[in-house]
């Protein structure tokens, strides 16, 4: 077997029952080789951090009955994805996850040369007989943070750092400024895109610029905890991404959005071994625990922390939802008509910035 750079293999080893799903594609007495792409390293406490757990979580859960092994820094996009994509499944992996958005290419071609073999990408949008996608309603989370953040900002001005200007970071952007617009109708957001998910020294100086241009709260949708440190440094409340991040910043880091992959691992896997899977796009979030909200820091006052809640509880329950109108976008012209709450295809196609923000 060729070793991939960076590679870590986990074994079980319990028969399999064969699978006839996708129009004959059958396994064979022999355990479910399961393939992960990483986008970058666990360590990097974010995104891949996130989805380490999840396929921990799958290894725990189906055990003996799944061989699973992660390519670590994959990258976003370029030739170096399509590789690794092919070489796992020339090695016999029947499942293969692509872990972020810009694999989505890649995982296109690939999965059309290997009809018999499960693709599965996270955050994308194209699908194929045997290619599926998977992704989480983040922008909810931001609902959340986003009430916070126009709670206890005294500024009234925020900071965000964003990775691509794709409708996924484009949806929490707005969704977090809506969020803390309806606390605070004056509150403004300034944007910085940095063109990467998971660069720490980029990140922390974006953060540091953010900060002195009197920013009293950051945001983040990159994948590294420094931003939350150089917060901790300056004083200024902030909040995790993918991950849990309170232990990079105890004092202000005020709560995290946390990336929860485990259950769909382990449900897309069992499908495969079942032999019941079929290409599909689940988006899911607070209510089916994909999104979750860490306990909030002592320092959200308790009424803040109840608002919070209710934003939570509300799109659990279906009572709230952070994109019905009336919503304007930043140049004052109608968004989203009053009394309107848009559609999925809507929201991810978005790429239009609400009031408030400054991009």
């Amino acid at each position: 077997m060729t070793i991939l750079p960076r590679r870590t293999i986990l074994k079980g080893g319990i028969a399999l029952a064969a699978m006839p799903a996708l129009g004959g594609l059958a396994f064979g007495q022999e355990k479910l080789k399961v393939g992960f792409a990483y986008l970058a390293v666990p360590g990097d406490y974010g995104w891949t951090y996130a989805h380490d757990q999840g396929a921990n979580d799958l290894i725990e859960a189906l055990g003996d009955r799944v061989e699973v092994t992660k390519v670590e820094n994959v990258g976003e996009s370029g030739p170096n994805v399509e590789r690794v994509l092919r070489e796992l499944a020339q090695q016999g992996h029947k499942l293969i996850f692509a872990t972020t958005f810009g694999h989505m290419e890649a995982a296109v071609k690939v999965s059309a040369e290997f009809p018999d073999v499960i693709f599965e990408h996270c955050t994308g949008f194209k699908t194929g007989p045997n290619l599926g996608t998977y992704n989480a309603r983040f922008y909810e989370g931001r609902a959340v943070i986003g009430t916070i953040a126009g709670h206890m900002s005294t500024a009234g001005v925020g900071g965000y750092l964003a990775s691509f200007p794709i409708p996924e970071v484009v949806m929490g952007i707005d969704a977090f400024c809506i969020a803390a617009r309806k606390v605070n109708p004056g509150f403004t957001l300034r944007v910085i895109w940095l063109n990467t998910w998971f660069d720490p020294a980029k990140e922390a100086d974006a953060a540091r610029a953010l900060i002195d241009q009197g920013c009293d709260v950051i945001t983040q949708h990159t994948d590294s905890p420094a931003p939350i440190q150089v917060c901790e440094e300056r004083g200024v409340i902030s909040f995790g991404q993918a991950s849990d991040m309170a232990s990079f910043g105890p004092n202000y880091c005020l709560t995290s959005i946390v990336d929860n992959w485990g259950p769909h691992y382990i449900s897309a896997a069992q499908k495969v071994l079942d032999g019941t899977w079929v290409s599909a796009q689940p988006w899911e979030g607070l209510k089916d625990g994909a999104v979750v909200i860490t306990p909030y820091n002592d320092r959200v006052p308790a009424d803040v922390a109840a608002a919070a809640d209710a934003v939570r509880q509300g799109q659990i329950d279906g009572t709230f939802h952070i994109f019905t109108g009336p919503i304007k976008d930043k140049d004052g012209n109608t968004m989203v008509e009053a009394g309107v709450t848009p559609d999925d295809g809507f929201l991810l196609g978005l790429q239009t910035y609400s009031e408030g923000v400054q991009a």
